[in-house]
């Protein structure tokens, strides 16, 4: 199923126009370090990734949507921040520090 989930993402991305430069499918959440063209919101962005894998994994995987009706599959929000403040090698080094987990 994970590997699925990433395909979405990078299918949804890939559509968008959104550049994927670094991401992490952790066991219970994401994190993704992306380059989105300014005709895009983040907003918009993550509303089409959330919503579209997660309809897609509920039909692929009809155990999810018992186990998910009426309740959401991701989380409602999400955390984000520019790479202005840190580096982006200290961006990707989070990121690295989180793939095992």
């Amino acid at each position: 199923m994970r590997a699925r989930i990433r395909e979405i993402i990078i299918q949804t991305c890939n559509e968008l126009g959104v550049h994927i430069v670094k991401g992490v499918l952790a066991r219970d959440h994401v994190h993704m370090f992306l380059s989105i063209p300014p005709k895009h919101s983040l907003s918009n962005v993550l509303q089409r990734i959330k919503g579209r894998s997660s309809r897609r994994i509920q039909m692929e995987f009809p155990e999810l949507r018992k186990r998910y009706w009426g309740r959401r599959f991701w989380a409602r929000g999400y955390f984000s921040t520019t790479s202005g403040n840190v580096t982006d090698d200290v961006i990707k080094q989070y990121l690295e520090l989180h793939s095992d987990k």
